[in-house]
């Protein structure tokens, strides 16, 4: 009978969660969802030193905004836990790793340690490439070079060690990677690594993550390729604990790099080139930094979500825009790339632009009557209600010339606003000699104009530029600055019919006396 997919998403509390651990998550959900099976989240935090109050928080709420739902573990609904297999913080096991330790070490397949830094940096200086392995471990301070009696004493007496896990010499270990294939290591590059610190009284990841994964019935482990050199030992782990029948398979995702240049995409990426790498605006209380996130950003979470699942997964046609229950049916680990995927942030922006476009004008208005506090566009706090009423079909004039909502008052402020100022570079290349003379003669014929449509009206002042010989680009362009304050905006006749007759024959007016040639 197959095993029940379970899969677990498993960050460090250490500071705010990277688009790259993000995308790790996504992964997990759309596995685990793609076979009925379940998404945990377990919290882990045995490096205390590291901890950063309000990250674990963060990661909740980041994964709720994303759409991602936890199924077992630390939730939003269940901030200490729900499931079976609690606690799901790595600090309240400390009793369950106990009993672990002491079996590695009754195995002999692990042993005390109590060589002090300063020992392990000396060995360092005189072995080049020093490595705490079986070549080296019979030199240093441990149970298998002290007598069982000392190892005993100097613990009862409080001193401070480790529990190392030995590693066998010169032993290819297999590794079955979902996306890489078969892995092989030889064991002599592997070295004797710390699974327990008496200092703490934690275990490292590498314990507590297999025997977390082992109690609580994992049966994929799908994580970041910095974890690939890892999995020999965690390999190891298993066979150590007699639970290799029931070891994960393994995924090891390529790494997210950066849009320009080599390696990893770091948090100093986005802050030089302008893009966030956190899913929200984190505010760190150790040290009192802001990071900028996506959602303050003005990103749409399924614009996140599409654009993070094609970076390092592909589907066999050209198919861009996917639903969350689309990618949940069609995503495979067959179809992760091995390499890394380079960062295209600008293929991010591209994403919340579709996104936007297929909102209706009505939740768009909505959204930036909601927002426009926080954009500082305090104007539009103080809409008429007539202009509210407006609104919505103003967007719809606008925004495909968007990417976010906090963009669209400056596309769109002037329905709102009347000028009061005129770009300079628009008056210079459309505000002609023969403006003034052009825009007084028009000014004459829309106060006459009884329909205003924008039939009529085009019909109106398209007959009198040709009765008058006058080229249309310079009377229409001289026009558009006089409504809008500058050479852009949709088309003339759509601002007039928003604007109505009285509002653009007073901008006109103000317009000649304002602009002087």
């Amino acid at each position: 009978m197959e095993r029940r997919v379970r899969v677990r998403f498993a960050p460090s509390p250490t500071g705010a969660l990277h688009i790259g651990g993000v995308r790790t998550a996504l992964y997990n959900y759309l596995f685990a969802r793609q076979h009925g099976g379940d998404m945990l989240l377990r919290i882990e935090d045995t490096d205390s030193t590291r901890f950063v109050p309000g990250a674990e928080e963060y990661i909740i709420e980041a994964l709720d905004w994303l759409g991602i739902k936890i199924d077992e573990g630390i939730c939003l609904d269940a901030p200490n836990g729900k499931g079976e297999h609690g606690p799901y913080r790595q600090s309240e096991r400390r009793e369950i790793y106990h009993q672990y330790v002491k079996q590695l070490l009754d195995s002999g397949h692990a042993y005390v340690a109590f060589d002090t830094p300063e020992q392990l940096e000396k060995k360092r200086a005189e072995v080049p490439n020093f490595q705490y392995d079986a070549r080296t471990r019979m030199e240093m301070c441990n149970s298998l070079t002290l007598p069982a009696e000392e190892v005993e004493a100097r613990i009862a007496q409080g001193e401070k060690y480790v529990v190392r896990f030995k590693v066998e010499p010169d032993e290819d270990v297999h590794v079955h990677d979902l996306i890489r294939g078969e892995v092989v290591i030889n064991s002599n590059i592997l070295d004797d690594k710390v699974l327990y610190k008496s200092a703490d009284d934690l275990p490292t990841y590498h314990l507590a993550n297999i025997v977390d994964d082992h109690l609580m019935e994992v049966s994929h482990v799908i994580r970041g390729e910095e974890w690939l050199p890892s999995a020999p030992l965690h390999v190891l782990l298993y066979r150590a604990f007699g639970w290799e029948d029931t070891m994960p398979a393994f995924a090891h995702l390529p790494l997210l790099l950066k849009p320009d240049g080599n390696g990893k995409l770091s948090k100093r990426d986005g802050d030089r080139l302008g893009f966030p790498v956190f899913p929200l605006e984190f505010h760190n209380q150790k040290d009192g930094t802001v990071s900028s996130g996506y959602r303050e950003s003005g990103y749409y979470p399924e614009a996140v979500i599409n654009f993070l699942a094609l970076l390092g997964w592909h589907n066999t046609g050209d198919q861009e825009m996917y639903t969350m229950d689309e990618l949940i049916a069609q995503f495979s680990l067959e179809r992760v790339s091995k390499s890394g995927a380079k960062f295209d942030f600008e293929k991010g922006k591209w994403f919340n632009h579709q996104y936007l476009q297929l909102r209706s004008n009505e939740q768009l208005a909505e959204e930036f009557l909601a927002t426009t506090g926080d954009a500082g566009v305090s104007p539009a706090v103080n809409m008429t209600e007539a202009q509210k009423v407006a609104l919505p079909h103003v967007i719809g004039l606008v925004k495909e010339r968007v990417n976010f909502v906090s963009e669209l008052w400056e596309q769109m402020s002037f329905f709102f606003v009347a000028p009061t100022e005129y770009d300079e570079k628009s008056l210079k290349k459309r505000w002609k000699e023969d403006s003034p003379k052009h825009m007084t003669e028009l000014l004459a014929l829309l106060e006459t104009q009884e329909d205003w449509s924008a039939e009529a009206l085009d019909t109106a002042v398209m007959g009198w530029i040709a009765q008058q010989e006058y080229g249309v680009g310079i009377v229409m362009n001289a026009f558009r600055i006089c409504l809008v304050g500058a050479a852009r905006g949709p088309h003339i006749w759509e601002i007039t019919n928003v604007l109505g007759k009285e509002e653009t024959i007073r901008r006109v007016k103000v317009a000649l006396e304002t602009i002087k040639n």
